[in-house]
């Protein structure tokens, strides 16, 4: 669906507002529930436009976010830190009244881009053609009915596979470049959501909920909203809450890197046999009775090979972090 002009406008004054809070807001953990109501807008702006699977990228990318923030600034600000640190975040509460020029030049650079972004909001009728080609090719061209997934694992399988070896280069780089060499610690400490009894239990009960959603979303990402990085997202919120409630350090970061390198291999290898080398039409043309089955096969080994890659990566980012860095 098309945004109407006077939707965008409310939009854009929403973000805008988040935006201010964001910037403006000197407590941690304002900040955090600030960044996720951006989140959410901007989830809602994706829905509105049409695109679902977009809207549950950007609301799973939200939820993993807001929790790596929670658990890094309970690291940073919680019962055990230094006074040192509360006592700078306290300091920087005092100046807030000082920052005036910095509040002037802020507010003059959002101001000319939310201009920028109303001049050039379009106000005329949009041009449906090739979203009509993809509703009505994707399903016979690469399969399922998530026309988001054929576009890519099919037409977009390049922009797919360098995006994937972004985040495997990302990740490597974010784990040499780290301060520590160690790659597996026994024990770290543990997260004060293990003293309050209401939060504990909360979190068990999601966890599995989260395993299982996760999953559901990679198998099924081909049939409804969902696909391999949403569902590789959400399993690494499961490994999180893991943490969170049980203290658990029992996995090394070297291997689940290694994993993910592995898994970015297959996923060349299944590209390769399925879109390079055109097997989808070797099979229409010889085995056209498995052909469906074919192409269900490949959307479902696709997503759970992006998913797995997914939840590796993110895993080690929050490993990191997490269970080495702040030892």
């Amino acid at each position: 669906m098309y945004l109407d002009v006077n939707i965008t406008y409310i939009i854009a004054l929403l973000l805008f507002v988040s935006v201010f809070m964001i910037v403006f807001e000197r407590r941690v953990y304002r900040i955090i529930v600030y960044t996720c109501i951006y989140s959410l807008l901007i989830s809602m702006v994706y829905l509105t436009l049409g695109s679902p699977d977009v809207a549950m990228a950007e609301a799973a990318i939200g939820t993993y976010a807001i929790i790596f923030f929670i658990v890094v600034a309970e690291k940073y600000y919680g019962k055990g830190a230094k006074e040192g640190l509360k006592n700078r975040e306290l300091d920087a509460v005092s100046k807030k009244g000082r920052d005036v020029l910095k509040i002037i030049c802020a507010i003059i650079f959002v101001g000319g881009i939310g201009a920028l972004f109303i001049s050039f909001t379009p106000n005329v009728e949009a041009n449906f053609y090739l979203r009509d080609q993809f509703l009505l090719r994707a399903s016979a061209d690469v399969g399922g009915r998530n026309v988001i997934g054929s576009i890519l694992m099919g037409y977009r399988l390049y922009d797919t596979l360098f995006e994937a070896l972004l985040l495997v280069i990302a990740i490597m780089a974010v784990n040499h470049l780290s301060w520590f060499d160690k790659d597996y610690v026994k024990r770290g400490k543990t997260s004060e959501v293990q003293k309050d009894r209401v939060a504990f239990y909360s979190v068990r009960v999601i966890s599995p909920i989260l395993l299982i959603f996760g999953v559901y979303l990679i198998t099924n990402g081909h049939l409804s909203a969902g696909g391999g990085f949403q569902g590789g997202v959400a399993v690494a919120c499961f490994f999180i809450c893991r943490y969170m409630i049980h203290d658990i350090y029992d996995l090394s970061v070297k291997k689940v890197l290694k994993l993910e390198e592995l898994v970015f291999i297959a996923l060349i290898f299944v590209s390769a046999l399925t879109v390079f080398l055109d097997t989808a039409t070797f099979i229409r043309n010889f085995y056209y009775e498995f052909f469906y089955t074919y192409q269900n096969i490949h959307l479902i080994a696709a997503n759970s090979l992006v998913g797995i890659k997914v939840a590796c990566g993110f895993f080690i980012l929050f490993y990191r972090y997490i269970a080495i860095e702040r030892m």
